[in-house]
């Protein structure tokens, strides 16, 4: 079998997940060890159904009541349990503990060779340096664990392998619920470890529709994706196809200190609203807000943008529109929320509007200003020295110490929204 991989270059990738991180944190806080408290963090607000929702389960909550972190609302816990503790969301903590564990991290690989994946997972690449601080893999593995956990109280979930996809196949499926937290794949145990798989859809980049597109050629495990024919896998699903067949043999030869990054890049932010808009006034202030905001985020970044993009949905998959506009550059707050109305007005049906977002792309540097033909020189001046005016003063004292008036119409959730972190409680979401 391993003649199969003789010309795949071999890493030391450690997938590390700390374990029930919000709802750890919050035990922790509260003099509880994680794993034996049952504990959860409930999000609440008025764009939450269910009278809230259940955005971090503790282990034995997990098993005691079978709920589900970011699935399950609190109208689904047991009527009466006085056992379960639930708390708020505190997002600014849980950034503050989580680098603290990845300066733990730092102490065992170069920054180039560090992966911060999601705030409660990261990817080690261990290949150069574990070898200064154990005797085997594991032996390093374990000596992470112990050092977050006797730093932080955290419980840590460690995946290893060969490559990225081999640690976090071993940390996703296998780890986090083996006792010690832990398990290793490498390319010898890709039949055992691997092809057993049933559940596609656990497989990381196997979303739940390509799994159901998988199991309707037959394929209903990795074995079955291994000895699928390729060039049938690549004619049904393109590229992806590929990339499947190499996954279901354990190969990715990506490594973390060669990062790439996407051409283009772009900014942009999406709300769902508290509440269905149905009328026209409520949606442009809510559109104003989103573009107000993304407009002071590209000019901290010294950027102006060439094009703007506006997207309305209601709860539904139908209705609602998605609309781009090219402009010449800029990054005036007055200037991209008309032209984001403009978008708005020409393309809206009068559809009940939850879901808005607005983005500004094809991004260049803020060196210029082109003035236009509509405002006098001084007053387009004037209006650029405002909004770096407006930026510096909510940068100081804060964005709600400095609002527009319209945001105190029905309709403007800005005010509501600067206190939130990824839409939860615990920050302010305009740096």
């Amino acid at each position: 079998m391993s003649e199969y991989f003789d010309n795949e270059r071999r890493r030391v990738i450690f997938a590390i997940d700390s374990k029930s991180f919000y709802a750890s944190v919050e035990a922790v806080s509260r003099g509880f060890d994680p794993l034996k408290v049952p504990l959860i963090v409930v999000s609440t607000g008025p764009n939450i159904g269910g009278n809230g929702l259940i955005l971090a389960t503790s282990h034995m909550a997990k098993e005691r009541y079978g709920l589900r972190s970011n699935v399950s609302r609190v109208r689904d816990l047991p009527k009466k349990d006085h056992d379960l503790i639930m708390v708020a969301p505190r997002m600014n903590f849980y950034i503050y503990v989580n680098s603290q564990i990845n300066d733990i991290y730092r102490k065992y690989v170069a920054d180039e060779d560090l992966h911060i994946y999601s705030i409660d997972e990261s990817f080690l690449d261990m290949t150069k340096s574990w070898q200064l601080f154990g005797s085997s893999e594991i032996e390093v593995a374990k000596k992470i664990q112990k050092e977050v956990y006797f730093k932080t109280g955290i419980y840590t979930t460690i995946g290893i392998g060969d490559n990225l996809t081999q640690a976090k196949i071993a940390m996703d499926v296998y780890a986090k619920h083996n006792h010690g937290f832990m398990e290793q794949i490498s390319y010898e145990t890709i039949p055992e470890k691997l092809w057993p798989i049933k559940d596609l859809d656990s497989v990381w980049s196997i979303g739940k529709r390509t799994a159901r597109k998988l199991e309707a050629i037959g394929i209903h495990s990795l074995d079955d994706l291994a000895h699928h024919d390729p060039y049938d896998l690549s004619r049904k699903f393109g590229i992806i196809g590929g990339q499947l067949y190499l996954l279901s043999w354990g190969i990715d030869r990506a490594v973390i200190s060669q990062k790439t990054f996407p051409k283009e890049k772009s900014y942009g932010n999406s709300q769902v609203l508290p509440k269905n808009y149905t009328q026209k006034s409520e949606i442009e202030v809510a559109l104003q807000e989103i573009s107000d905001q993304v407009s002071a985020r590209i000019r901290k970044h010294h950027l102006q943008t060439r094009l703007v993009h506006v997207w309305v949905g209601n709860e539904y998959t139908s209705g609602g529109f998605s609309k781009q506009s090219r402009i010449t550059a800029t990054n005036e707050s007055r200037v991209l929320d008309q032209i984001v109305l403009n978008l708005f007005h020409a393309n809206w049906r009068g559809d009940k509007i939850r879901n808005i977002s607005v983005y500004f792309a094809d991004l260049v540097a803020d060196s210029s200003q082109q003035f236009d033909l509509f405002r006098t020189a001084d007053r387009q001046i004037k209006d650029r020295e405002l909004d770096k005016t407006v930026d510096s003063l909510r940068l100081k004292y804060g964005f709600t110490k400095l609002v527009k008036a319209s945001s105190t119409l029905p309709g403007g959730t800005a005010i509501q929204r600067a206190g939130l972190v990824g839409g939860h409680n615990g920050g302010n979401s305009y740096e």
